[in-house]
């Protein structure tokens, strides 16, 4: 199931499928190393849920939800 990175849920892992952001946007999260094909995991949130914080390439990042709503993540759909 593919689904915006913003709706993972606490320790979900998937992988990114697509990255929707143009222009600046784009180039920067690109920069941050997220681009199709690369493996996350979602490790935290902030207490008003933004930002959230990955685990990617290593090292963990953190993005605000307007820009999370731009990246397409594919997980396993458990049922939950």
């Amino acid at each position: 199931m593919i689904i915006p990175m913003r709706l993972m849920k606490e320790h979900q892992k998937g992988i990114i499928r697509r990255v929707r952001a143009t222009g600046e946007l784009g180039r920067r999260i690109r920069d941050l190393g997220l681009t199709p094909g690369t493996p996350i995991e979602v490790q935290g949130r902030a207490p008003l849920r933004d930002p959230v914080a990955i685990k990617v390439r290593h090292f963990r990042l953190t993005l605000r939800n307007n820009e999370a709503d731009y990246i397409d993540v594919e997980v396993e759909d458990n049922g939950s």
